[in-house]
């Protein structure tokens, strides 16, 4: 098993690409150690010392490192761990359990039209860009023109993700949706 790597534009975040399908459907995000019980990769990937988040995509891992660990330290470990988890025919996500698997929020009333609109353009034109930097960004709520998005994986923490944000998602929003005036991030 050959797994490629890839920076992100959040230095504290790496892209492990297995060659194989991570999750079929949907994201997987571990902000912490505490979340990956139903995960028997996640547990495997957190157990490497230095590991601070895990994020699922379809086809690749992001793993965050504490911020005074080294990605040469810790690098070695976690391509271990991964390699080891495919090698024992584990599950990504334990049968059992259902992945804190990520999505959009549900909204209804007198906007759910706009919303629609929303995740429609979050689906088409977003979510794919962020993904190939190892990230996922899903609506979390929208109230009065400001839309609430939730950033995972590697963007949570990224240093640019603001500047994604108002420049880039904020500005596409704007343009298709007159009545989105404001784009912020949320922590859930």
């Amino acid at each position: 098993m050959f797994i490629q790597t890839e920076s992100t534009p959040n230095p504290a975040t790496l892209k492990f690409l297995p060659g194989q399908t991570v999750l079929e459907v949907g994201t997987a995000d571990f902000p912490s150690s505490d979340t990956a019980e139903k995960s028997p990769l996640a547990t495997r990937i957190f157990a490497v010392s230095g590991v601070a988040g895990v994020f699922f995509g379809n086809d690749f891992i992001t793993v965050t490192k504490a911020e005074a660990i080294e990605w040469d330290h810790i690098k070695p470990a976690i391509l271990g761990a991964v390699m080891e988890h495919y090698q024992s025919g584990q599950p990504v996500i334990a049968e059992d359990g259902t992945a804190p698997a990520s999505g959009h929020a549900e909204h209804s009333g007198e906007d759910a039209e706009i919303v629609n609109q929303i995740k429609e353009l979050l689906d088409s034109r977003v979510r794919p860009a962020v993904a190939q930097d190892g990230g996922d960004i899903t609506f979390h709520g929208f109230d009065r023109g400001v839309v609430y998005l939730h950033m995972q994986g590697a963007c949570a923490g990224c240093p640019s993700s603001t500047l994604t944000l108002k420049m880039g998602i904020e500005n596409l929003l704007r343009h298709y949706i007159p009545e989105v005036t404001e784009v912020r991030p949320v922590a859930v």
